[in-house]
């Protein structure tokens, strides 16, 4: 948690605990991003990933659902790659086999991310993933 911490503040951005209508937010104007409290760690960790991804990619809020959709999924993927490498998650393949919620857990992230990794992987690759990813991984 404390690499995600130290990502937040490098980019001015401000990390709270309050409650909202749904598990996390980032709020450009104010520089925040909102986390549910009451969270389990693995959801936490990757709630606070997806958030900092809008963060740097540089996404606005809309109102158009299409955008929002995109949104959403470029900052699951952002997430899924900074913190699963493709050796973890080749690894936790190897494991647990294709059960989303046994990858999730060995990966220790939320099913979302481990479905944004899996699109990921459809569409550039097993071989290119970790050569193209958008960000190291802070997996560990």
């Amino acid at each position: 948690m404390h690499p995600l911490l130290r990502l937040a503040e490098e980019h001015g951005v401000r990390v709270v605990e309050r409650p909202g209508p749904t598990r996390g937010g980032f709020a450009p104007d104010s520089r925040t991003i909102r986390l549910a409290p009451g969270m389990t760690v693995r959801t936490t960790r990757s709630v606070l990933a997806h958030e900092l991804g809008h963060v740097v990619l540089g996404h606005t809020p809309s109102t158009a659902p299409a955008i929002r959709r995109q949104q959403e999924r470029q900052a699951d993927e952002w997430a899924a790659c900074l913190l699963i490498t493709a050796d973890a998650y080749a690894a936790a393949e190897e494991a647990r086999g294709p059960h989303l919620a046994s990858l999730a857990f060995e990966l220790d992230v939320t099913i979302e991310l481990v479905l944004a990794y899996q699109r990921r992987l459809r569409r550039i690759g097993r071989e290119n993933l970790s050569h193209r990813s958008m960000t190291p991984a802070l997996a560990g």
